[in-house]
């Protein structure tokens, strides 16, 4: 389940939860909370799991885009060896090498950027959940805190 959700299934056990007469206190089931908080202890590892992988992932797409530029790297000094055999085609050799290695180099540079860029986006939507649900969390303790204080008699 969406930590998200069980974030709003707190939020809402509190928020329509019976109230104390004479305070502002509300009663709530203590087994329904250690409940949903329980699911979002089996939860958070799992989207932590993914932003794990997804790293993994991107560690994997830079590797293979380095493999791959050197690849070319080699297959590009390979032909120009074998056009060594006069001036001009000497001189045509070295250009084609110095465009497939850019070309190679620009190729893992994009590849390397994107996958950084999805990675910080997946990592930064994490941030936000387990933002929300540290804030939620908080929220829940306060208001069960605020229950064991004596009722005011007016």
């Amino acid at each position: 389940m969406d930590v998200l959700v069980l974030i709003d299934k707190l939020d809402d056990l509190v928020h329509n939860a019976k109230p104390v007469p004479l305070t502002d206190q509300v009663r709530v089931d203590k087994d329904e909370i250690y409940d949903i908080l329980d699911q979002m202890r089996a939860t958070i590892p799992e989207e932590i799991k993914q932003a794990r992988w997804i790293v993994k992932e991107r560690q994997e797409m830079l590797a293979e885009a380095k493999r791959e530029a050197e690849r070319l790297v080699k297959e590009a000094r390979e032909r120009q060896d074998r056009l060594l055999s006069n001036e001009e085609v000497t001189k045509q050799a070295e250009r084609a090498a110095e465009e497939i290695v850019e070309d190679a180099r620009a190729r893992e540079r994009e590849i390397r950027l994107g996958a950084e860029d999805y990675a910080d986006e997946i990592l930064g939507t994490l941030e936000v959940n387990l933002s929300k649900f540290i804030a939620a969390v908080q929220r829940g303790r306060e208001r069960l805190q605020g229950r064991d204080e004596p009722a005011e008699v007016g």
